[in-house]
């Protein structure tokens, strides 16, 4: 996000926090999906995910998902078949749910947070030298899932077209998304996000949702 991106102030209660974030996760899962079988993705939502992974000490809760909740807009439509009012992507919501899973376990290995804490790091060197989306970033990104998270017996099989999964850089690209994935969920769990608030606070959620639709 450069200093020039306008920032759209949202309520600032835990709930539209927890629902943006939750909504980075499930965009996470849908780009990994449309990059599984299509071998394409959204530019937007996309560059939103990796921004977000990136900026590991952002100047504001905003700033994250680059001010607007429309960079989220696919996550939040997601957001909603969660909570019951849309047809739900059963594929998308297995992805999404795996990674709060993969959130937990991260969150109580110590140092294996610190690894990919360390490793963070150095991408950001990377990604000022060649850009935050140049594809060496982007293997970055994909080599430290596969170092850190891809180690837990708890994995993501990801489904999709053969012949485009292992066609060049589409790994790095999915585990790059889905590293996004884990930073959106562990955004949503500092925000006092919770997997049984889904259902105790439906009703918050649907009016939240409203407010950012």
């Amino acid at each position: 996000m450069t200093a020039s991106t306008p920032i759209h102030r949202v309520p600032d209660d835990p709930v539209t926090r927890q629902a943006l974030a939750l909504a980075g996760v499930f965009q996470a899962a849908s780009l990994v999906d449309e990059l599984a079988r299509t071998g394409q993705v959204d530019q937007r939502a996309w560059d939103t995910l990796i921004r977000a992974t990136l900026d590991t000490n952002p100047e504001s809760f905003e700033a994250i998902y680059g001010g607007h909740p429309n960079n989220l807009r696919r996550g939040l439509e997601v957001l909603e078949s969660v909570i019951g009012r849309k047809q739900a992507n059963p594929v998308v919501l297995r992805y999404g749910f795996t990674l709060l899973l993969l959130m937990n376990k991260l969150r109580r290995h110590t140092a294996m947070m610190d690894a990919l804490g360390e490793k963070l790091t150095r991408i950001q060197g990377q990604a000022e030298h060649f850009g935050e989306t140049h594809e060496n970033v982007i293997a970055s990104l994909g080599e430290a899932y596969q170092e850190t998270l891809s180690t837990f017996k708890t994995r993501i099989v990801v489904q999709g077209d053969p012949s485009l999964l292992q066609s060049r850089m589409m790994p790095e690209r999915v585990r790059a998304c889905l590293l996004a994935g884990i930073r959106f969920a562990l955004l949503w769990h500092q925000q006092g996000g919770r997997r049984w608030k889904l259902i105790a606070q439906r009703g918050a959620l649907k009016k939240t949702l409203d407010r950012l639709g």
